[in-house]
């Protein structure tokens, strides 16, 4: 079955976030601990999050 053109442009999105962790990733270890623990915790309290998104996609 063919994709629209709107999931085509969702999974994009979902690319773009891949490489936006990816540089999160990559920048992590230059952090002093302290600031990678802020960091940690802005990435938890963030919202939507990705099991929210997953959780949406999955809804019936």
């Amino acid at each position: 079955m063919p994709l629209s053109g709107e999931a085509i442009r969702l999974m994009n999105y979902i690319d773009d976030v891949s490489v936006t962790l990816r540089r999160v990733l990559a920048l992590a270890p230059t952090l002093p601990e302290e600031e990678r623990a802020l960091v940690s915790e802005h990435l938890l309290r963030s919202k939507p999050n990705a099991e929210d998104v997953r959780l949406a996609l999955q809804a019936k």
